[in-house]
């Protein structure tokens, strides 16, 4: 069963993302969006959208480290353990504190607000269960991990090392055997969350528009009125002669 689930369920979840994202890209471009929901309620969404985005931009950022960088890295530059650990629950903590509570206040929008309730789609509710899962139980696994609950445990030995080694196609399966069960169930519920992207509205994370950034400016002249104090008035689509 743990080679199952720590060597062999990453790599599904995986090909279930890249494959069902080239999927959507040629099949189902039009389909490929947010879904966008603002027409019907915007106040609730101006608060819950730009807590869970800016927070779950922090939290990926805080995983990204915490995954990626070896312990040999952070102690070459003299960064002691519990510095980092305590670097890492202090803004991840107020990071995964601000996602949970947007994609909190996003939930009950989509359940009071009727128009918007009408609007969700079964693909939905899946979404919003196994992200809110993944993310209240990657908070639980940091609190249990900083109180002492789960022992001298250190996912940096542990977790970290088994993620790498998926890298390089020889998964460690027996590192993620001893792990605590909070973390074992947040890993779970993050790679089901991979397999779902494609065939969700969380595929327009794919899509940014990043060229939007780089596109040149618009520009505006305004009429000399010497040129068209004689001109009769025409509609903009009317030739002029």
């Amino acid at each position: 069963m743990d080679l199952i689930l720590w060597g062999v369920l990453p790599y599904v979840s995986i090909t279930l993302l890249v494959a069902g994202t080239v999927w959507r890209a040629r099949y189902d471009a039009f389909g490929w969006t947010t879904r966008s929901s603002q027409l019907y309620e915007s106040r609730l969404l101006r608060i819950g959208s730009p807590l869970f985005h800016f927070g779950m931009l922090f939290v990926v950022l805080g995983h990204v480290v915490g995954l990626l960088v070896p312990m040999r890295w952070t102690d070459a530059l003299g960064l002691s353990d519990h510095a980092y650990h305590l670097l890492a629950v202090s803004t991840g903590a107020v990071a995964g504190v601000a996602a949970a509570a947007g994609i909190g206040i996003l939930v009950y929008r989509r359940l009071r607000v009727p128009a918007v309730r009408r609007a969700t789609l079964r693909s939905d509710h899946l979404m919003y269960a196994v992200l809110l899962g993944a993310m209240l139980l990657g908070l639980t696994a940091t609190v249990l991990n900083s109180t002492g609950h789960t022992g001298d445990y250190n996912y940096r030995e542990g977790v970290s090392v088994w993620f790498r080694s998926l890298f390089t196609l020889s998964p460690d399966h027996h590192l993620m055997a001893g792990a605590p069960l909070a973390f074992k169930l947040h890993v779970l519920f993050g790679f089901a969350l991979f397999a779902l992207i494609p065939y969700s509205r969380l595929v327009h994370m794919f899509s940014a528009p990043l060229k939007y950034l780089f596109r040149p400016f618009v520009v505006y002249r305004r009429r000399d009125p010497r040129l068209t104090s004689n001109r009769p008035d025409r509609r903009g689509w009317e030739r002029v002669s």
